[in-house]
């Protein structure tokens, strides 16, 4: 199968046609009301906590999406697939992000409340293992034959986020480690400032104090929501810049469809 398999016809907004359902639109319609009726009929009779009705939503979505996936694969080959699975995984952890962002800056919570509607996977080791594994199928990709500007920007930038998130990690398992020692396990060490943001390496380190680095407007003053919520916009727009500029080239070089 080529890589550079797409449809005949090039469109305006490739991405759109990509991310179209199609088919599926019928099925994923479905899933989305009974998702969205078993969830309310959760929260209001058995007092479902959000994030277990925004998981059954997510798993019952997930049914259609394979299909789609699935569809993709033949329809514009393995990058255009990977492409297609990417923008989906990352358009729904930017919904968790501003759902944090909503739940901070407008509804007023607290930072330890504004855990978005999955709150259980707002830890490190999940954070840590998502954000290298997109560094992982973004790099995948490429050896594939992903290759442009905004890719490899995409690469630079997705790395040093979850190079941010391991720093993160690892001062977790730190502190961990030293309630532990003094016989404390009831105490979180979730949400522990990383490199950049208010309370970071870039504001405290000794490499960095008495210098304008230390006081960094937002790199250095930010809360931590603010400063993920940056990372991941900024990791989405470079991911939609690469993923249209590869469509775009590929439709107009290899007018086709279907295997090769």
């Amino acid at each position: 199968m080529s890589n550079q398999s797409v449809s005949p016809r090039q469109p305006i907004f490739p991405l759109f046609t990509l991310l179209n359902p199609r088919e599926q639109w019928g099925f994923l319609l479905l899933m989305l009301t009974v998702g969205v009726g078993l969830s309310w009929l959760g929260v209001q009779q058995y007092e479902w906590p959000l994030w277990g009705a925004s998981a059954l939503v997510l798993a019952l979505l997930l049914l259609p999406m394979a299909f789609k996936w699935r569809a993709d694969w033949h329809r514009y080959g393995q990058i255009g697939m990977g492409l297609s699975f990417l923008l989906t995984a990352q358009g729904f952890h930017t919904i968790e992000h501003l759902a944090q962002w909503v739940q901070y800056h407008v509804l007023d919570w607290t930072a330890r409340e504004s855990s978005g509607l999955l709150s259980p996977a707002n830890s490190e080791w999940v954070h840590f293992t998502w954000n290298w594994l997109v560094v992982a199928v973004i790099l995948a990709l490429i050896k594939v034959g992903w290759r442009n500007q905004w890719a490899w920007l995409l690469v630079i930038w997705a790395v040093a986020h979850a190079a941010e998130h391991s720093y993160m990690f690892v001062r977790y398992l730190q502190v961990l480690n030293r309630l532990a020692e003094m016989g404390i396990t009831t105490v979180p060490a979730q949400g522990l400032p990383g490199v950049l943001g208010q309370g970071g390496w870039l504001a405290q380190s000794d490499l960095t104090r008495n210098t304008f680095l230390c006081r960094l407007p937002g790199l250095t003053t930010a809360v931590r929501l603010d400063v993920h919520f940056w990372w991941n916009a900024g990791e989405l727009l470079l991911l939609l810049a690469a993923a249209h500029h590869y469509l775009r080239h590929a439709w107009v070089q290899r007018p086709v469809s279907g295997k090769q």
